[in-house]
């Protein structure tokens, strides 16, 4: 069979652990034999992130820029274990932050629904699609340790000369400080997106904050979110049938485990981290979420919505089998190859993802499929594989899906 050729190059960008294992596995198995797989490669993985001091992640989200669509692997964000285990220069910050952050957008993550795993909230009966922030919050803080009494201050000096100066904190003694921001373009463009994608995929929007307490910070983004959608899309959702609607956040998660699905739900950033997990596992596997972010712009980076599945590498390295889920690392390449397939009207490249993903279901439906998935599934007769065999059992089913 002749490859599938791509015109433009894919941003790849290299991960850790147990899924930059499977990554390798995917590409091999289930890429490079169906296509002439074009990719300007980027090791995001945290020992070359040390040696680059970084920079590479920056320099992947500029490549992102160039090409406009990028499929990541999960990556390590360290905290001060990993500091000591991968023997850091310093504790980078989280390599999704720093990309969101040069790329702007929103994140929208929707669990992958295939028969025989049903919701753990038995109401779900729709998939619930998770929109988060991609800018700002505690992803792009600055923060350090205080070792001595003395006094903290909010200091805004402005180009006028003006000074804003609100004491945050007299410590008595140590503790900690962070400073953190957003801003009203990203909110903005935050706010258009989820209208946008609601008017697209026909689906209401909530969104909460806690304005009650964070009345400025948080306040800020529910007078957005409000002044964008009277402006620019009531008319239109009023038109498509769909509805707006903003409560606070405490409110928004009691009416999220007693609704049916189907909405979009828009999150801070940091909200959004949390509870796209709890979304996802609660709709059978936090390896079965879609995540991509949209930029304004016209960027596209694809994505699991899980971490590097540090136990199973643990496992791996021990030599022992793992039974690991590749489900959602695979949906990010076919995510990437399809959008890669729209821009460049290559029919073959976008059809080629949706046969992957049927194959991917497929697999599972039959009743092939990972130990995770194993002990939640309805289906009667089930075969638990390991990391490997699964993704070789869906190159039986693509090979049956491409002849």
């Amino acid at each position: 069979m002749e490859k599938i050729k791509m015109q433009t190059p894919l941003v790849e960008m290299d991960g850790d652990e147990m899924t930059r294992i499977l990554w390798q596995i995917i590409k091999d198995e289930l890429l490079t034999p169906y296509l002439e797989l074009n990719t300007e490669y980027y090791d995001l993985g945290l020992e070359h992130r040390n040696e680059t001091d970084d920079q590479v992640t920056i320099d992947a989200a500029e490549a992102t820029k160039k090409y406009g669509v990028a499929v990541k692997c999960a990556t390590i964000t360290p905290n001060a274990a990993r500091m000591e285990e991968y023997d850091l220069k310093k504790m980078y910050k989280s390599p999704n932050g720093t990309i969101r952050a040069i790329l702007d957008g929103t994140v929208f993550r929707a669990p992958i629904v295939v028969k025989g795993i049903e919701p753990c909230v038995k109401n779900w009966v729709k998939p619930i699609t998770l929109a988060r922030h991609a800018y700002g919050d505690i992803y792009k803080n600055t923060e350090f340790y205080i070792d001595k009494p003395g006094d903290a201050y909010l200091v805004f000096e402005g180009e006028d000369g003006e000074e804003r100066k609100e004491l945050i904190q007299h410590f008595d003694g140590a503790g900690v400080l962070r400073g953190m921001h957003n801003l009203d373009d990203s909110v903005k463009s935050f706010a258009r997106s989820c209208f946008n994608y609601a008017l697209d995929t026909k689906q209401d929007v909530w969104f909460g904050s806690k304005d009650t307490i964070s009345k400025t910070y948080d306040g800020r983004f529910k007078e957005i979110f409000q002044q964008i959608f009277d402006a620019e899309f009531k008319d239109k959702f009023e038109e498509a049938g769909l509805t707006y609607f903003y409560s606070l956040i405490d409110d928004i998660v009691a009416r999220v485990m007693k609704a049916d699905g189907g909405f979009i739900w828009a999150c801070k950033n940091y909200d959004g981290d949390v509870m796209s997990d709890m979304v996802s596992s609660a709709f059978g596997s936090l390896a079965m979420m879609t995540s991509v972010l949209v930029s304004p712009k016209g960027y596209f980076e694809y994505e699991a919505a899980h971490g590097t599945v540090q136990r199973h590498y643990y496992r791996h390295l021990e030599g022992k089998e793992t039974s690991t889920n590749s489900v959602a690392t695979i949906f990010a390449w076919t995510g990437a190859l399809r959008k890669r397939g729209e821009l460049d009207g290559n029919e073959a490249l976008a059809d080629f993802a949706g046969k992957l993903e049927k194959a991917t279901l497929d697999t599972i439906e039959s009743g092939k499929m990972t130990k995770d998935l194993a002990l939640i599934t309805s289906l009667k007769e089930v075969q638990v594989l390991n990391s490997k065999e699964f993704i070789l059992a869906v190159k039986t089913k693509l090979d049956e899906l491409m002849a």
